[in-house]
């Protein structure tokens, strides 16, 4: 049984490697729309992102040996020190602020998103607190309140930087490890009803959420302002057909398309690569919650579960998230595509969640 373990997670080594390596050739390709512009720019982007892949890469390595239990001793004090460096981007001189934002923090000449950190540490604290309560957690006092409480002192920090996509993303990865955990139906209810409310309330006094809804709901009011990016993204996936431009042989991304190596990355491959590719990328996508969930239903023991099933719903959220806003089949949310966009900080926690889920399948016991 413990050859079915190794196997399993060499199995799931390779997919990691292979989807990051082909997440960063499509990275370099988008780049090139860089080229319009400055030449050492597009040097300096790409080599940061490949030095950041380096680094994941080793580091998801060596978390694949990390006895994953150890991260249940000090899941609390990760938790506390995200929260920390998360709520530094609101103190002047330290957060910067981007797009109406407050998200990141500069480092050098470097700059880094807290809120990554966040959501990597709530996922291991829920999991080592839902373990910990076992059978209480049907309950409205020890179970229900707290997780409530919880979630809501992490979405309120996220929301007022603002940031309601990475909440959305956090938010469906710490239901998802609740339902597992053995939540009742009429809690995940009242959980919904909530989140419901206070996303209407958020969205109805926040103009930048009001303004992506309208969009959302009205493409064809505002091409030529806050309907740019999601028309020249269709445009630029409709172009691509049945089987692409070609590599590095997309035109969108040349001064028309918005955020070709972020937000938008997923039109520039859809360009290049045409419907075939986009179905491969979304099958990668799918491919990978099934081995995470697999690896969950396998873990030794109650830690190991939630934590496996949390981590693997938190990289697919957002991974599906920014294809469907690319798709117009939901709102612009500014997730990056996991593996594949520009963003050091998300590239770098994804493969090290990539390694905690890596060592819980080597520790399977059948």
């Amino acid at each position: 049984m413990i050859s079915l373990a190794r196997k399993q997670s060499r199995h799931f080594f390779f997919f990691i490697v292979a989807l990051t390596l082909a997440g960063f050739l499509i990275f370099s390709s988008a780049a090139l729309g860089l080229l319009s512009g400055d030449g050492a720019n597009y040097t300096r982007i790409v080599w940061n992102q490949f030095s950041v892949l380096i680094l994941g890469l080793v580091g998801f390595i060596l978390l694949g040996r990390f006895p994953y239990h150890c991260w249940n001793k000090i899941a609390i004090w990760l938790l506390l020190v995200s929260f920390g460096l998360t709520l530094l981007v609101f103190i002047p001189n330290l957060g910067i602020k981007a797009g109406g934002a407050y998200r990141w923090l500069e480092i050098g000449s470097r700059t880094f998103q807290p809120s990554e950190l966040l959501k990597f540490a709530f996922v291991i604290y829920l999991a080592a607190w839902l373990a910990k309560i076992r059978e209480r957690v049907t309950t409205w006092q020890s179970g229900f309140l707290p997780f409530l409480l919880l979630v809501g002192l992490a979405g309120a920090i996220l929301i007022a930087q603002p940031d309601i996509g990475t909440f959305v993303v956090l938010f469906s990865s710490a239901l998802a490890m609740f339902f597992v955990a053995g939540a009742r139906w009429r809690q995940l209810g009242a959980i919904l009803l909530i989140a419901g409310v206070s996303l209407t309330v958020i969205i109805s006094i926040n103009p930048y959420a009001r303004e992506r809804i309208f969009t959302f709901l009205n493409p064809e009011a505002k091409k030529d302002s806050s309907a740019w990016q999601i028309n020249k993204s269709l445009l630029a996936i409709g172009s691509g057909q049945l089987t692409g431009r070609g590599f590095g042989q997309s035109l969108q991304k040349f001064n028309s398309l918005p955020e070709p190596i972020g937000d938008s990355i997923f039109a520039v491959t859809a360009e290049e690569f045409g419907l075939l590719g986009s179905v491969i990328l979304v099958f990668s996508f799918a491919w990978f919650v099934f081995w995470g969930l697999r690896i969950a239903s396998r873990a030794p023991d109650r830690f190991g579960q939630l934590l496996a099933v949390g981590l693997t719903v938190l990289l697919a959220t957002g991974a599906f998230i920014n294809m469907a806003s690319m798709l117009g089949l939901l709102p612009l949310t500014g997730i990056p595509l996991l593996f594949v966009s520009h963003g050091g900080s998300a590239l770098l926690f994804s493969l090290l969640g990539c390694g905690i889920i890596m060592n819980i399948a080597r520790s399977s016991r059948h």
